[in-house]
């Protein structure tokens, strides 16, 4: 059976529950396995004789099985085995005297008792590595690791006079040479025979192998409930072996070596070992052969070697099975230049590709409506925006199509900008789209740009297309696209719909928060008459660092709008802890006090029902954590796990936070954390309190339909529901001047940029405004530091900056936002930009020689899937 990077784990692991588990992980394929990368390595532990051992200190040595018992124990039930070993020849070879030790092992169950007792006769050679302690004045190590050694093996005593030269440098084994154990010889004594009739299975051929494989480092991997790292370590060494690796990555970065130590074979119940492989004969540099075929490199060969680099089947080896942690550090590192060099490629040649299609020239005109629009402003523009708008015009007059990323603060003045750049392309005689997340967005800029462009002369058809209208409406809407006048459309989703027709289509504006996908950007481009591609400017709040922007938008010029309009005051951040009940009344006093005097208040929960988890587990986000990391966009359209699928709906509607922090334990496993707070538990709570009396409140959440959705927005800024209980679906393009408190539950669960933006809803109108951040977070935990940035800065961009340190670089392109899981696992976006940088320029260089990567056939397909995989221009959070 010929396994590559594509073949389903269903097919090749026999424990269908194992295959459940590592789903659940995300891990469907092979290559899904291989880089399911370990969080960190175990330290590689020391050779010690007994004499040697210091309570506490891990340890490892090679002895002999002198006498073992097995004690009931009647007052607990259950058993006690002890067994105890002799290390003198051992010992001897470090030159110290031999000594004694007991191992323990305790257990209810009479199999496993049975199971141990089987393996540790007297006379067998053991390798042992374990935490000695002191119990009744004797060492002892309970519940040590074991490995049984065959007895009369050739060799079975080879390298313990090494161990002694080793243990001078402090590091046991490791201690230099390529191969520690190799060419030294001993007079250690083989072990016993196995009694006649025994089926014994022993776990090295020599001591020599033994020694090896429970000195070196090991990986430790995210765990679940579901599935240990160990299990998750064993599946992947499993999965090596049968594409061919026989022995583990070298340190002299060659693979398999004639004296390293081998991966043992899969046993048939994890395995699907196929009928010869067991016993195949294949030899290291046969095995190390199959495996860089079964993994061929995905770099090019002069960018491996001018980097010194690992060849990538070798990396993968040195890091699920690494002889050291230098040699582990070495493989991440190979790893994560392939991922920038990967995807600044693709972006590269997206870039060109762009370059090469043909749009309409839009030039600026004399008395242009711009210029007209601009006048009309009752404010002078900031120098940002004149400076982007300036940008957007020089673009828009070429004949190939702008790709230009705006970012900018709340209410930095996007929307001008925008408005601008779609004057100047109706002026030139074309149709341009403005696309908004939602209908509720859309009606809003239909609203205020239908207002700001009424005195214009020409006058300029401004129509509202969304997927909440009336058939008559819709129909009407689609009729004025179709005919091709110029005009400005403002839609949803219904933009990508059959029935929309754009004939002279110019600029698409695609505005936060939108996925934007390729295939929806090809249906807008076949949306015009003669095949060109509509100029295009994606506009978000989502704060996102430069050197992040840089990285991700590539394929984009990038703008910046840095400077705030005049007349906005800074927003009060203020953190309360939820146990503290009196800090809690006077919040909410304070909140009763600001409606009174005529505002508004949002008040934002993570979740929908209290008894809705849809598929999360049975307790939200913390239940989710580590299987499907669930989450939900903020207009609760869409939800994604950890696999990169999709949940259902209801999922996808219970749960609107960012929920990109997840804790583990020092195994890898998921700690649960309390319930998230909900919209219909909080709304209830709140009404109730004394404070409110007599003070209507209001629900949203992304469930609710979209003509429920404008009513509840229009009552809440008319004042008739003065307060919000929503989820985050409020985070974008709500705008209501009255809003001057949001407090937000549950805050220590939320992404830095999305707690930034959720915080942009308040204090639009002018007025005085505070931010209220409620959290259950421990006192000097990462979850309260975290809260510490957002409290104390208003700088989107640095809030962006701490984010992407404190939560990995995650997948600014992708849905995978959350930095666990995502199509770049490895590269850090603030810490590794000279690498980018790097891998930029290399990968422009070999696409000035070879623009099609036909000389390159594997990072043309790594190239291909990266794109696939990252298929959306833009994911705010």
């Amino acid at each position: 059976m010929s396994i590559t990077m594509d073949t389903t784990l269903a097919s090749l692991v026999t424990n269908k529950r194992r295959v459940s588990a590592l789903k659940s992980l995300g891990i469907v394929t092979v290559g899904d396995a291989l880089t399911y990368y370990p969080f960190r390595v175990t330290e590689p532990v020391p050779l010690r004789a007994i004499r040697e051992a210091a309570p506490g200190q891990q340890m490892a040595f090679a002895a002999v099985i002198r006498d073992m018992r097995v004690v009931p124990m009647n007052a607990r039930r259950g058993y006690r085995l002890e067994a105890t070993v002799d290390d003198a020849d051992f010992a001897r070879s470090r030159r110290v005297p031999g000594s004694t030790a007991r191992l323990t092992f305790f257990s209810y169950r009479k199999s496993y008792v049975d199971w141990v007792s089987m393996r540790l006769r007297a006379g067998t050679s053991v390798v042992v590595s374990g935490m000695p302690s002191e119990y009744m004045g004797q060492l002892q190590f309970t519940h040590p690791e074991i490995l049984t050694v065959a007895p009369g093996s050739a060799g079975a005593g080879a390298g313990l006079e090494g161990y002694a030269r080793g243990a001078a440098s402090g590091n046991g084994a490791f201690a230099g040479s390529t191969d520690p154990y190799a060419s030294v010889q001993s007079a250690y004594p083989p072990a016993a025979a196995a009694p006649s009739g025994a089926a014994l299975k022993y776990d090295a051929d020599t001591v020599q192998e033994a020694l090896t494989r429970v000195c070196r480092p090991r990986p430790v991997y995210h765990a679940s409930s579901r599935i240990s790292s160990e299990h998750i370590h064993e599946t992947i060494l499993g999965l090596l072996w049968m594409m061919g690796a026989r022995t583990s990555s070298t340190p002299d970065g060659q693979l398999a070596g004639a004296g390293s130590a081998g991966i043992v074979a899969p046993t048939t119940d994890t395995i699907a070992v196929q009928n010869g492989e067991e016993n195949s004969g294949t030899t290291a540099e046969s095995g190390a052969e199959t495996l860089s075929q079964s993994i061929p490199d995905v770099l090019p060969e002069s960018v491996r070697k001018a980097k010194n680099l690992m060849h990538r089947a070798e990396a993968f080896l040195a890091i699920h099975d690494p002889a050291s942690t230098a040699r582990f550090k070495e493989a991440i590192e190979t790893l994560r230049y392939e991922e920038a060099f990967v995807s600044q490629t693709s972006l590269l040649k997206a870039r060109s590709h762009a370059h090469k299609s043909a749009a309409h020239s839009c030039p600026l005109v004399t008395d242009s409506l711009r210029d007209q629009f601009i006048a009309s402003l009752p404010f002078s523009l900031t120098a940002g925006q004149q400076q982007v708008i300036h940008d957007i015009a020089a673009d828009l007059a070429h004949d190939w199509p702008m790709q230009r990323l705006l970012q900018g603060e709340v209410g930095s003045g996007k929307t001008v900008v925008a408005l601008a750049a779609m004057l100047q392309a109706v002026d030139a005689g074309y149709q341009a789209v403005l696309v908004a997340p939602t209908q509720v967005l859309a009606e809003q800029h239909a609203e205020t740009i239908g207002r700001m462009v009424e005195q214009l002369k020409p006058a300029i058809p401004v129509t509202l297309l969304t997927g909440g209208m009336k058939l008559a409406a819709r129909r009407k809407a689609l009729a004025a696209a179709s005919s091709g006048e110029p005009g400005i459309i403002v839609a949803t989703h219904a933009a990508f719909s059959k029935t929309f027709q754009a004939p002279h289509l110019a600029l698409v504006v695609i505005d936060e928060q939108h996925r934007f996908g390729v295939e929806q950007r090809e249906s807008l481009n076949a949306k015009t008459d003669d095949g060109t591609t509509p100029h295009l400017l994606v506009m978000t709040a989502t704060p996102i660092p430069r050197t992040a922007a840089m990285t991700w938008f590539g394929d984009l010029d990038i703008s910046w709008l840095t400077e705030l309009p005049g007349g906005r005051k800074p927003i009060r951040t203020v953190v309360v802890n939820e146990a503290d009940a009196a800090t809690m009344g006077r919040m909410f006093a304070h909140i009763r006090a600001r409606v009174d005097a005529g505002e508004r208040a949002y008040i934002v929960c993570p979740r929908i029902d209290a008894d809705d988890e849809g598929n999360e587990g049975g307790s939200g986000v913390s239940a989710a954590a580590g299987s499907a990391r669930g989450r939900a966009a903020a207009s609760g359209s869409s939800a994604r796990t950890a696999a990169g699928g999709r949940a259902t709906r209801a999922a996808a509607d219970a749960i609107g936070i960012d929920d990109p922090y997840e804790t583990f334990d020092e195994n890898g496993e998921t700690v649960a954390r309390p319930p998230l707070h909900a919209v219909a538990e909080i709304a209830d709570r709140l009404q109730k309190l004394p404070q409110f009396q007599g003070i209507r409140f209001a629900t949203l959440t992304g469930r609710d339909k979209d003509d429920v959705k404008t009513q509840v927005m229009a009552d809440f800024a008319g004042g008739e529901t003065p307060i919000l209980v929503s989820t985050t679906v409020i985070e974008v393009g709500v705008d209501v001047k009255q809003a001057s408190c949001i407090v937000i539950f549950d805050a220590d669960r939320y992404g830095l940029s999305q707690l930034h933006q959720l915080r942009g809803r308040v204090g639009r109108g002018g007025t005085n405004s505070w931010a209220f951040l409620i959290s259950r977070a421990e006192p000097g935990s990462p979850a309260e530091q975290r809260l510490e940035v957002i409290h104390h800065s208003l700088d989107g961009a640095e809030i962006a900056q701490a984010d992407l340190e404190f939560r990995g670089a995650g997948d600014v392109l992708g849905d995978a936002q959350s930095g666990g899981k995502s199509s770049l696992k490895l590269l850090r976006v603030v810490k590794d930009a000279d690498m980018i940088a790097d891998a930029r320029t290399r990968a422009g260089q070999l696409l000035a020689a070879d623009p099609e990567l036909a000389g390159e056939v594997q990072l043309a397909g790594a190239v291909l899937d990266f794109t696939r995989g990252n298929e959306t221009f833009l994911t705010s959070s």
